[in-house]
């Protein structure tokens, strides 16, 4: 059973990730772009935790955070109709 952090909590674990892992966040999205083509978010997570030895918490906020931002930046279909 996957666990939602609140806004709050998900907020300062992405802003502690720099300096827990060592890495910046969008080094932790370029490797879940390289990485295996896992769709599920757990799936993604139970991987970055594993392969890279981070807490379970950390792993999942980076998950969530690099779904947001792609999520926030892919294009809207045009809605306009061409019945001119």
């Amino acid at each position: 059973m996957s666990v939602t952090h609140s806004p709050e909590m998900h907020a300062r674990l992405i802003a502690r990730i720099p300096t827990v892992t060592g890495r910046e966040l969008s080094e932790w999205f370029d490797t879940l772009e390289d990485g295996p083509g896992l769709t599920r978010c757990l799936e993604r997570t139970n991987w970055l935790a594993d392969e890279y030895n981070l807490s379970h918490g950390y792993a999942q906020a980076i998950v969530q955070e690099y779904d947001r931002r792609r999520r926030n930046r892919a294009p809207v279909p045009d809605q306009r109709t061409s019945s001119r």
